[in-house]
């Protein structure tokens, strides 16, 4: 995974752009990632519950914090 997908992830979380994100999640090569930016959208588009769209928001944005701390300095290089 390059670390380019986290930051775009990161961006489109934040600006609420979910057509990107979803496209992002299609064609990362993250498979948790992947995940996080499902259950988000998931959330985000069928929850009648806000306190779960808010956990999900939250457990995306702390997975790509916590990704891009440990991404290996070799990916960093590229």
């Amino acid at each position: 995974m390059d670390i380019p997908d986290y930051d775009k992830a990161l961006y489109y979380t934040l600006w609420g752009q979910w057509d990107d994100l979803l496209v992002l999640m299609v064609r990362t090569k993250d498979d948790l990632l992947s995940k996080k930016i499902q259950n988000f959208l998931h959330a985000y588009h069928y929850s009648l519950d806000e306190q779960k769209i808010i956990d999900s928001h939250d457990n995306l944005l702390y997975y790509i914090d916590h990704a891009m701390k440990y991404t290996p300095e070799t990916a960093l290089k590229m």
